[in-house]
Formats: C-alpha cells, structure tokens, sequence
C-alpha cells in the first residue's frame, strides 16, 4: 500500500506523516509506517477516540497510539502515555489532571523506534 502524502494539504500532517515514514524505514519497523498509512488515508477514517474509551481499554503505564483525534467525553483517572494526531483541550486538561502524559506522535516514534509495547486504539 502506497502513502499518498502529497495529496494531503495540511502541512502538520504531511510533515508527521513523512517524519513517521523516515522512522519507519530508520528501524525497520512496520509500526510506525501502519501508523503513517493510517494517517494518510481519508479523515473519515481517522480513529476519533474519547477519553472515556481509553478508561475502559489501558491500564496504568500503558502506551496508547490513536492514530487521529482525542476527544474528551468520559471520566479519566489513569497514568498512561497517550500519542494521538491531535487533542483537544479539554482532553488534554484532564489528562494533565490524572498524571497522565501526552506526547506528539513524532516525538514518541523517536523516544521508542522500534513501537514496542504500544497499544494502537481505534
């Protein structure tokens, strides 16, 4: 399956998608190229995740990739990694609020190359 960045015309998810791509081919792993296609499909298709879901789904220290939005409906009281396209403020607020962490998806791929012990969400 090709990536088709230059069809995208938002310069942040072409810049990721491209970065995630360079990663993937850095290590060898296919983690971070599933993660760049999925970018680079349509954005119906993006994950739209709440927090409420990543409650239910993680457990305490786990690493969560969503590969598109993170929203904020739902109760969270977690310590996890969460790495998403883009968040909104409200979620960002409570997960800074239950001593959770986000991390741009760029800079997590360059903190763990490899995508070990990563949960994708969906």
């Amino acid at each position: 399956m090709s990536v088709k960045v230059e069809k995208k015309t938002d310069s942040y998810l072409k810049d990721t998608i491209q970065k995630l791509l360079e990663r993937s081919r850095e290590s060898g792993s296919v983690f971070w190229r599933d993660i760049a296609i999925r970018l680079s499909s349509s954005r119906k298709n993006y994950a739209t995740v709440n927090l409420g879901k990543l409650q239910r789904i993680a457990s305490d220290d786990d690493i969560i990739v969503i590969p598109g939005y993170l929203l904020s409906s739902g109760v969270f009281n977690k310590k996890i990694k969460v790495s998403a396209f883009k968040i909104s403020e409200k979620a960002l607020k409570k997960l800074n609020d239950a001593g959770s962490e986000f991390v741009n998806l760029v800079d997590l791929a360059s903190e763990n190359p490899k995508g070990t012990n990563i949960k994708i969400i969906r």
